[in-house]
C-alpha cells in the first residue's frame, strides 16, 4: 500500500516557512479555444500550453457558476464579492450551488461539460477527474507552489502537472466529545458506557469507506490500486500485525450493536450533533463549530479511540487528504475562471475560511498563525496523525459502492446473520473489478 502518515501533512502545512503575497493572482490566464475536455488527460495538458490570451474584456459580462458544500455557502458568496471588489472593471455574473466536495467526482463526470466552472473536490477524485480531461491545468504554479504546503502542491501534481488548487491541509477525522459526560475518550468500550450512563450516545459514519477503512488501517491491512481501476484489499485475510479480518468486523459489530451507538449518514453529521443526543462523534474539522455549540463548556477534541479486537485494544487508524479547488477545462470562460480558483484559495481566502469555519489551511503563512497552532479541532488531528493514511492512488472509483453496502450492514448489526468471512470475501471481490 502507497502510505502515508498524516503527521506528514500537518508538519508540511503548520511549520513550513514561506513568505507569500496575500491574494496574488496571475496576470495572464489560458484562453478556451484549446481546453475543452476530450475524455484524457493530454488534452487538458495540451490546452495548458496554448496560453494565448488574457481574460475577457472588460466590455463583456463574465459568467461562471461555482460549486461548494452547503456548509460553505455563505462564506463562498462572501468570497465570489471580494473577488468582484478585487476586478472593479470587469462585468461578472457569478452563481453559487450546492455540491459536496466528497460526491464532486462522481456528479461531474456524469456531463463534464454541464459542471460548474469551479469547483471543491477532496483530494482522492484527482487521478479521475484528470483522466477524465476534466480538469484545467493550474497555470500560475509559483504562486500556487510556493504559498501552500508542499505535501498539498504534491497531492494536487498528476504525472508533473499541477492540476488543482490548494483550499485545506485537514481532510481527516478524530474524536469530538462532550468531556462533561465522556471521562475517558481513549476507547469505544469506555466511550459508550459513559454514554449509555448518561442516557446519551455516540455517533461515526460506518456506511462510508472513507471512514470504516480507518478500522482496516489500524488493525495494519491495507488498499492498493491495481492497473485494470480495481481495489486490491487484503482485508479478508491476515494483517501484517497478525490481526484476522473478521476480528476487526466483530470488533465493529461490537460497537454497532451497543444501545448507546448511533449510526450516521454521511453528511449527516452537524445535525445530528445539533440534535444533543450526541456526546461523542467521530468527524472532522468541518463540524468544529457545530461539536462547540452543543457541547459548550464540555467541548474537547483529541485522536479516534482504540476498539476491542480478538480480546486486544486496537487503535483506530484513519484517512488523511486535502481539499482542492478545480477549473473545469470546458469552461466558457476558463482563464476567469483560473483567476476565481486562485482568489478563492489565496491566503487572505484561506484565513478568512479558518477564522469563520476553522478548517485547516494548506497556506504555510495562515498555518503558522497562533489561532491555528491552538485550535482545539487541528490540534485532534494531529494527535491522530501518526495513525492517519493518505487514500490517494491506493483506491479506484470501484471502492465506495461495496464499501458502503459493507458498513450499512455492519451498522445495522448484520441483520441478515451473514457469515462474517463472507462478508469480507464479497467485499474484496466488488472492489477488485476493473473500472471500464
Amino acid at each position: 500500500m502507497k502510505k502515508k502518515v498524516l503527521s506528514m501533512v500537518l508538519c508540511a502545512s503548520m511549520t513550513a516557512a514561506m513568505l507569500a503575497g496575500c491574494g496574488s493572482s496571475s496576470s495572464n490566464t489560458t484562453d478556451t479555444s484549446d481546453s475543452s475536455a476530450s475524455g484524457s488527460a493530454d488534452t487538458a495538458a495540451d490546452s495548458a500550453s496554448n496560453e494565448a490570451a488574457s481574460p475577457a474584456a472588460s466590455g463583456e459580462t463574465v459568467t461562471l457558476r461555482v460549486w461548494a458544500a452547503e456548509e460553505d455557502q455563505t462564506l463562498t458568496n462572501e468570497l465570489v464579492e471580494k473577488f468582484k471588489e478585487a476586478n472593479p472593471d470587469q462585468s461578472f455574473d457569478i452563481t453559487i450551488g450546492v455540491e459536496s466536495e466528497a460526491n464532486a467526482k462522481d456528479d461531474i463526470l456524469v456531463d463534464p461539460e454541464a459542471a460548474a466552472d469551479v469547483f471543491a473536490f477532496a483530494s482522492d477524485q484527482i487521478t479521475d477527474l484528470v483522466k477524465a480531461g476534466v480538469l484545467q491545468p493550474v497555470q500560475d504554479t509559483d504562486t500556487v507552489s510556493s504559498e501552500n504546503a508542499a505535501g498539498s502542491v504534491e497531492a494536487a501534481t498528476v504525472d508533473g502537472t499541477l492540476y488543482a488548487y490548494p483550499m485545506s491541509a485537514d481532510n481527516g477525522y478524530f474524536l469530538y466529545y462532550d468531556s462533561t459526560v465522556v471521562t475517558d475518550p481513549s476507547s469505544w468500550d469506555a466511550i459508550l458506557a459513559d454514554c449509555e450512563a448518561a442516557g446519551k450516545k455516540a455517533g461515526m459514519v460506518f456506511a462510508s469507506g472513507w471512514y470504516n477503512a480507518g478500522f482496516f488501517y489500524g488493525a495494519g491491512f491495507t488498499t492498493a490500486l491495481n492497473e485494470d481501476g480495481g481495489t486490491a484489499l487484503d482485508w479478508n485475510g491476515t494483517s501484517p500485525d497478525g490481526i484476522a479480518g473478521v476480528d476487526v468486523v466483530q470488533g465493529m459489530l461490537d460497537i454497532a450493536n451497543n444501545s448507546a451507538f448511533l449510526p450516521i449518514t454521511d453528511g449527516d453529521t452537524a445535525n445530528q450533533i445539533a440534535s444533543g443526543s450526541l456526546a461523542a462523534i467521530v468527524s472532522g474539522t468541518w463540524d468544529s463549530s457545530a461539536a462547540q455549540e452543543a457541547f459548550g463548556d464540555g467541548y474537547a477534541a483529541t485522536k479516534l479511540p482504540t476498539f476491542t479486537c480478538a480480546g486486544e485494544q486496537v487503535q483506530m487508524g484513519s484517512v488523511a487528504g486535502y481539499k482542492f479547488v478545480g477549473v473545469n477545462a470546458n469552461s466558457e470562460y476558463v482563464g476567469w475562471a483560473m483567476e476565481l480558483a486562485l482568489f478563492l484559495t489565496n491566503e487572505e481566502s484561506q484565513a478568512e475560511r479558518f477564522d469563520q469555519r476553522e478548517i485547516g489551511p494548506s497556506n504555510t503563512n495562515v498555518s503558522e498563525s497562533a489561532e491555528v497552532q491552538e485550535n482545539v479541532a487541528l490540534a485532534a488531528l494531529s494527535a491522530q496523525s501518526a495513525y492517519g493514511f493518505v487514500q490517494d492512488g491506493t483506491v479506484g472509483s470501484g471502492f465506495w459502492d461495496p464499501t458502503q453496502t459493507f458498513g450499512e450492514i455492519i451498522a445495522q448489526g448484520n441483520p441478515s446473520g451473514t457469515d462474517l468471512q463472507e462478508l469480507l470475501d464479497n467485499l474484496v471481490e466488488s472492489a477488485a473489478q476493473p473500472i471500464e
